[in-house]
């Protein structure tokens, strides 16, 4: 019962907390320690649907409404990477419609992302598509590449968009990579270093991982950023489903990171 009052608070404070309150709200949290680097594993989209009777494209297409909505509060945070786990290699296993519902999806996001006076242009936002992108449908890939070059020169964040990906996948590049570089410098042998150089989140430039937050209150990693949270990252997890996740459901979390660095 208190826990059902306390999610009914939360969705009120949602719907009704002025945009000058919820700015003060940022203001207070960004004069304490603030994470460089949030990532998010953006869960509960198709039962999100589910539960309001949509359809699961819409469920998506909300969930991309919430990326939007989080990555400017992490801006006005001065968070300087957001990564954000957009589609597995796994999910092409799913049924062809909605796969092909969400590569249309990403397609029309991406441009979007291109267009003039957008959130990565207003926050001077680099966009790095990271993931196996040779799996992607071409003309996905061609608006991915051309929101990537129209934001190179951005330089104050960088979004971090996780399709397809895998943490295996990105692994098994890194090694690879880092074994065709030691046979080009006559290197015999293969460190630790080496591989995290050749992760696809280093080669973009982002700092290490903070904070992972999986929503929808599944507790598993589901082969996001691995290797980047073996160590030093706090993983939380929220109940929320990722279209209705918002600032106050951030708040505890980074609340949460500062009480542990005040600590230190």
């Amino acid at each position: 019962m208190v826990l059902g009052y306390l999610t009914q608070c939360t969705s009120w404070l949602q719907t009704t907390l002025t945009e000058k309150a919820k700015l003060g709200l940022i203001n207070v949290l960004a004069a304490g320690p603030i994470p460089r680097h949030v990532a998010f594993v953006m869960d509960g989209n198709r039962r999100y649907a589910r539960r309001l009777h949509k359809q699961v494209q819409q469920g998506h297409a909300e969930g991309f409404v919430a990326l939007r909505r989080m990555l400017e509060i992490c801006m006005r945070l001065n968070i300087t990477c957001v990564s954000a786990y957009a589609f597995s290699i796994e999910n092409f296993k799913r049924s062809p419609e909605e796969v092909e519902a969400l590569m249309t999806l990403a397609r029309s996001k991406l441009l979007e992302l291109c267009q003039q006076g957008d959130l990565l242009q207003e926050y001077s936002v680099r966009l790095n598509i990271v993931g196996n992108v040779s799996l992607l449908p071409p003309d996905v890939l061609e608006a991915a590449r051309k929101a990537e070059e129209m934001t190179k020169y951005n330089n104050r964040a960088i979004l971090n968009l996780c399709m397809p990906y895998t943490s295996r996948d990105e692994i098994a590049a890194a090694v690879r990579s880092s074994i065709d570089d030691s046979i080009d410098h006559n290197n015999a042998s293969i460190s630790e270093k080496d591989i995290d150089a050749h992760l696809m989140t280093s080669k973009g430039g982002s700092p290490p991982l903070d904070i992972l937050i999986r929503t929808s209150g599944v507790k598993r990693l589901s082969d996001y950023l691995l290797w980047q949270c073996c160590e030093d990252t706090q993983i939380q997890f929220s109940d929320t489903y990722w279209p209705d996740f918002g600032l106050l459901d951030f708040i505890p979390i980074l609340l949460d990171y500062q009480r542990k660095r005040w600590s230190l």
